[in-house]
């Protein structure tokens, strides 16, 4: 019978900086694109998929509330699209 013991140090792609995170993941995502497999998001699924996390991180109490300010300088930066 083997014990498995908690590591509390991080391993494997947990363990890689940041920069070298994002590379192995660019390569993912460009090689899934190639091959035709990769998802992607028409205006409503993402629009679906947006509202899914922003209803998840106000349950968690994670999402950022916009002060009047910040609000405003939002809706200036979409408009200028």
């Amino acid at each position: 019978m083997m014990v498995q013991t908690q590591s509390s140090s991080p391993r494997g792609f947990a363990a890689m900086s940041a920069e070298k995170q994002r590379k192995i993941a660019s390569m993912g995502g460009k090689a899934a694109h190639a091959k035709g497999t990769a998802h992607e998001f028409d205006s409503k699924s993402a629009r679906i998929a947006g509202k899914k996390g922003g209803q998840a991180a106000h349950a968690k109490g994670t999402a950022h509330v916009f002060n009047s300010q910040e609000a405003r300088l939002a809706g200036l930066k979409s408009s200028k699209r």
